[in-house]
């Protein structure tokens, strides 16, 4: 169903629902809470300092918006709470305004400040029902988090659902319908009503994911390759022009690859490794023994910056054995384009480098013999097979710089062959790791002075671009304004955000890996792909508000040469969570800690949507559910339970057609 046909959305709202990813009712309706708000009310004077609260209160002046500067303004009122008349003050929410007028009851979440007497709200919400459980989503400028209960409710009532779960299963677990664990999970009644919708839906989205791996590894390996002339002297050839002597993992996972691309089955290998830890050398491997069967490989990376680099560093080796490498990304130019499309076409170009570019239609191969894609948990399945589709039954190679736990990628790459790559290469000095306080930051601020002066470069990482004033976390821009203040102007800082154009992107990256730039100041958007081996320094700050696995990718960003590198994470809370980062620099080891600190997950807390892929399970917080999905598919693949049900059926036909 049209989304216009929902009461209140308008083009605008439409627009914005679709930046979401909601594009229809079904959409709407399966864009799931991220976490609740139990709406207790309490009395303003049992409020505790610096602790979230709500409190009803009534309006008794008008209130006044200040513009500070683009993009930020500041609104201040009087109120009365219990007796008590206190000033309130609310960031960024300007458009609030024409709704509050004087007298006017209202319900303020935020937090009070009693020797100032003001209280700084977060939201102000209207007609609110005290115990009530509030979902909240996850929104974009302009939708507010009311807008979307009242679109979501408005769609619930078409009662557009198709059970994914199979009857057996369904009674197995003594699961609640569909229609009803959709209605409570947007309008739950008690934390059991979350519990049990969430975990019907949960399991229902990850046996479907299941059964799709599972159907994968099971044509997989009855899938025909290419057939290729190697011979086992390929690799001293190659490793002849390689400035670097490889590490027993590289060797054992080129090794893997040789095997796989001599064998007439298809090729579906992941190679997981730490950051720093040499898969590119691995890829191009693959991309050297596919040349000499007369083949054209493709790579697929998520960004334009490592679609560069990779372009840079593979086209170095492979100039030696005279293979044509091209890059090719949104960024190319309408004549180079066209050029590059037609040599591809010709069979001139042997290895084609970019972006999600290379999937669309007028990208046309000769002879496709492998396709490698980097990071792939970031690329859609679609867009995958989009690109394995120009081939002739490619052989495939997936790449992967997040490290988890050996049982939790067997289980969610089952359809994969996997090479782990643990070893670093030789030379590589561990990166120094240390937590500083707030206040501790002059001592961080020396030790940048004398990386400075040794001629290196630094990263500054903030999870913030500017500051909204609900959240005590440094934004990029504020974090501009200290740091040139501290250095006196005398340092170049940049600054690198998600909300830049790509070609203020590029020319940001462009200046710091020339070393224009001497800091970069940046949100994670720097956490895969910008590789400067001049930076020796890592900042994070309000480093509590990343996981581990995270902060170990932007740790990765640094000690990419033989010098000693340093990461400090500026942090008041979390200190314990984070001091698994100061005691390793083992990405495997570092994912274990996470995935048993994070256990089951918060409901009123953590982000349940986990990747990018699923609605509302997390890979990493339900494995246990998982576990139990996995089972339960391979069961139903195995005795083909699945013949009398056309949705499962539907999902062979369509898979066995992409193959």
């Amino acid at each position: 169903m049209d989304l216009k046909s929902i009461k209140g959305i308008s083009s605008a709202f439409e627009t914005k629902l679709n930046s979401l990813g909601i594009f229809s009712v079904e959409n709407l309706v399966e864009y799931y809470p991220y976490r609740y708000n139990i709406i207790n009310l309490i009395n303003i004077n049992e409020a505790i300092e610096n602790e979230q609260v709500t409190v009803k209160a009534t309006i008794v002046d008008v209130p006044k918006v200040q513009y500070i500067r683009r993009n930020f303004n500041r609104m201040n009122f009087k109120v009365i709470s219990n007796n008590i008349i206190f000033n309130v003050v609310i960031f960024n929410r300007a458009f609030y305004k024409q709704n509050l007028t004087l007298n006017q009851n209202i319900v303020l979440v935020g937090k009070y400040n009693r020797l100032k007497n003001t209280f700084t709200a977060s939201d102000i919400k209207f007609n609110v029902l005290e115990n009530k459980i509030e979902p909240v989503y996850h929104l974009v400028l302009g939708l507010t988090n009311n807008n979307l209960i009242k679109f979501i409710n408005e769609a619930l009532k078409n009662n557009l659902y198709y059970d994914y779960i199979p009857y057996i299963y369904t009674e197995k677990y003594h699961f609640i319908n569909k229609l009803e664990a959709v209605n409570l999970i947007h309008n739950p009644r008690s934390i059991e009503d979350i519990k049990a919708s969430s975990l019907r839906l949960k399991y229902e989205e990850l046996f479907d994911f299941m059964f799709r791996i599972n159907y994968l590894k099971k044509i997989n390996n009855k899938s025909k390759g290419l057939k290729r002339d190697l011979v086992s002297d390929n690799m001293a050839s190659f490793m002849k022009v390689l400035p670097f002597e490889l590490t027993k993992d590289q060797l054992e996972a080129m090794q893997k690859i040789y095997v796989d691309l001599k064998n007439e089955n298809r090729m579906n290998r992941l190679v997981l490794g730490d950051v720093g830890s040499g898969k590119t050398i691995v890829a191009t491997y693959a991309i050297y023994l596919n040349f000499l069967s007369g083949y054209q490989s493709a790579l697929m990376a998520p960004t334009e910056i490592l679609a560069m680099q990779h372009y840079e560093s593979i086209n170095k080796i492979l100039t030696n054995f005279n293979i044509n490498v091209a890059l090719l990304t949104g960024s190319t130019k309408k004549k180079d384009k066209d050029l590059i499309l037609e040599d591809l076409k010709e069979g001139k170009i042997d290895l084609l480098i970019g972006t999600h570019s290379l999937i669309s239609g007028n990208v046309k191969f000769k002879k496709l013999g492998l396709v490698i894609t980097d990071e792939q948990h970031r690329f859609g399945v679609n867009q995958r097979n989009n690109l394995s589709d120009k081939g002739l039954s490619p052989d495939v190679l997936y790449l992967s710089a997040t490290p988890i736990p050996r049982t939790y990628a067997l289980t969610i790459y089952g359809d994969l062959d996997l090479s782990m790559i643990r070893t670093k290469p030789m030379g590589r000095k561990e990166i120094i790791t240390k937590i500083y306080k707030e206040n501790d930051i002059k001592d961080v601020l020396y030790k940048m002075l004398e990386e400075l002066k040794l001629g290196h470069q630094i990263y500054v990482v903030s999870p913030l671009i500017e500051n909204n004033g609900e959240l005590d976390l440094k934004s990029v821009l504020e974090l501009e304004e200290k740091f040139n203040l501290a250095f006196k102007n005398q340092v170049k800082i940049g600054i690198l955000h998600g909300k830049l154009k790509p070609k203020e992107k590029d020319q940001i990256m462009n200046d710091f890996k020339n070393g224009l730039i001497k800091i970069l100041i940046s949100t994670t958007v720097i956490e895969v792909g910008v590789d400067v081996p001049n930076t020796t320094m890592i900042i994070v700050y309000n480093a509590e508000r990343f996981g581990l696995a995270t902060l170990h990718q932007l740790r990765g960003r640094v000690g990419r040469n033989d010098v000693q590198s340093y990461c400090y994470l500026i942090s008041n809370k979390d200190i314990e969570r984070l001091k698994v980062l100061e005691a390793s620099n083992d990405g495997f080891y570092i994912s274990e800690k996470d995935f048993e600190m994070r256990g089951s997950g918060d409901l009123f807390g953590n982000k349940q949507s986990g990747e990018a892929t699923f609605k509302i399970a997390n890979l990493k917080t339900d494995y246990e559910i998982l576990l139990r999905a996995k089972m339960d598919s391979e069961e139903y693949l195995e005795k083909e339970l699945y013949i009398d049900n056309e949705y499962y059926q539907n999902i062979i036909n369509e898979i066995t057609f992409i193959q």
